[in-house]
């Protein structure tokens, strides 16, 4: 009885807490949505606005070798600049189009009948006069308008964001834009997105108030049972650093692509349409761009490789532990400049999979270790098969630390990256070993009883 009304004083809190918090979200789900919308549009919003003003900046260089040189009437120039601004398009509806100061249309590649003719006191549906904003904005130094406009391959009407600046010296308005539909089509699959999730949220609170009204009961009834007490403390530690580690992993890879790959990728598409602009104009010098084009695409595949091997090295499961450990050593030391030498064994062909990893990722940490914190020139790798287990050991030559610094409250290490490694041996029953001094430097021991091994 004395069981039952503390495991009651225990579930019917947590039942009403969860119920709670079920109830709190149902309610304030639609303003969540509407907030993650807002959010999404104005992120979207804004990365269109400076795609905009990029391929503004890419017209104005185009034009530029012309403009610059020409005088306040010289009516050459101006056919030239207007030529070039016509044959200069990107992605599949992009175009620029370009008004004198007093609206008269001068270029316009996806609507050619408006050249000619004055539109300075063109109106949208909604009243908007859109010449004469646009080109208001020009003269203030540039700006953005949003407004409604026949797209050029339909008559349908669209809203369109379009970005305006002023070629002073002849005072044109020069201006490109973009259709918004897309962007709404996506905000409104988003906004089904957000609700499916929040709908699967409900799904998971509960099926977590299940779990642990469940957890609840069973621990009411071996509450006496310390020894069992402290596994399931040492298991729900060892799973929070489980999820702990694969958010750091993921938010790596995250920077990673946006910082890395993203970045050259956006380099090379420039590139490739400066190149295209300067062959569409009969210039000589578009080998250069597409030099560089081609360099940052070489990045790019160097970056996709190296990221796809520190996930999973394909090497580790065709070709084996030692391979893998060789090739991330040459890899490390041709980043880093630090001298690596691995010394392998052929005893690593008697270990399972589980355990390759194991010792792959155990020296990768080390690496990463050495490499942020060592000041090391020199690291040395080995694996050796001894009477008592399996020994792989990392030493480097750097400043090294203090062990009893890092000394923790439970694993026996307060570095995440020692815990990650003692973690890991432990679970296939080793143990990890680190001395470490400023004259010495660093020695990174792992063991593994002889159980790992496969007997033929």
């Amino acid at each position: 009885m004395f069981r039952l009304k503390i495991l009651l004083l225990a579930v019917v809190p947590l039942f009403f807490a969860v119920s709670s918090i079920v109830f709190i979200l149902f309610f304030q789900s639609d303003d969540l949505i509407e907030e993650q919308l807002y959010r999404v549009e104005e992120n979207v919003l804004t990365s269109k606005a400076n795609e905009l003003k990029a391929y503004m900046d890419m017209a104005l260089k185009a034009v530029d070798h012309v403009y610059r040189n020409a005088n306040g009437d010289d009516e050459k120039a101006k056919e030239q600049v207007k030529a070039l601004l016509n044959q200069l398009t990107y992605g599949d509806e992009g175009y620029f189009f370009v008004y004198d100061g007093n609206g008269k249309g001068l270029v316009h590649p996806g609507q050619p009948e408006i050249v000619g003719l004055n539109w300075w006191g063109l109106q949208d549906s909604q009243g908007r006069m859109v010449i004469k904003e646009l080109t208001e904005r020009a003269r203030n130094g540039g700006g953005f308008y949003r407004y409604l406009w026949e797209k050029p391959e339909s008559d349908e009407i669209g809203e369109k964001l379009s970005y305006a600046v002023l070629l002073d010296k002849w005072d044109w308005m020069i201006g490109t834009g973009i259709y918004l539909d897309d962007i709404y089509r996506n905000i409104e699959a988003r906004k089904l997105d957000i609700r499916d999730r929040v709908q699967k949220a409900f799904m998971i609170i509960f099926t977590i108030a299940i779990v642990a009204l469940i957890g609840v009961f069973l621990s009411g009834i071996v509450i006496q049972l310390n020894e069992r007490k402290l596994a399931d403390t040492k298991l729900k530690e060892l799973t929070q650093r489980i999820v702990e580690f694969q958010e750091e992993e993921r938010g790596r890879v995250s920077r990673e692509l946006h910082d890395g790959i993203s970045q050259i990728l956006v380099s090379v598409k420039y590139s490739i349409e400066l190149a295209i602009d300067r062959i569409n104009q009969g210039a000589d010098n578009a080998i250069e761009p597409m030099e560089k084009g081609a360099n940052g695409l070489k990045q790019a595949i160097a970056e996709v490789r190296r990221i796809s091997r520190d996930l999973r090295p394909s090497v580790l499961d065709d070709i084996g532990l030692s391979a893998a450990l060789d090739s991330m050593s040459d890899e490390f030391g041709e980043r880093t400049g630090i001298d690596v030498s691995f010394k392998g064994h052929p005893f690593t062909k008697k270990l399972g999979p589980e355990i390759k990893t194991t010792l792959f990722r155990i020296a990768q940490e080390a690496l990463t270790n050495i490499e942020r914190h060592s000041g090391a020139s020199r690291v040395t790798i080995e694996l050796v098969k001894r009477v008592d287990g399996v020994r792989m050991i990392v030493s480097d030559d750097g400043v090294g630390f203090d062990v009893l610094r890092m000394d923790g409250r439970k694993n026996g290490f307060q570095g995440i990256g020692l815990r990650n490694m003692q973690e890991r041996l432990e679970f296939h029953g080793g143990e990890l070993t680190v001395w470490s001094s400023p004259d010495k430097g660093t020695v990174v021991e792992a063991r593994l009883p002889n159980s790992v091994l496969i007997v033929d």
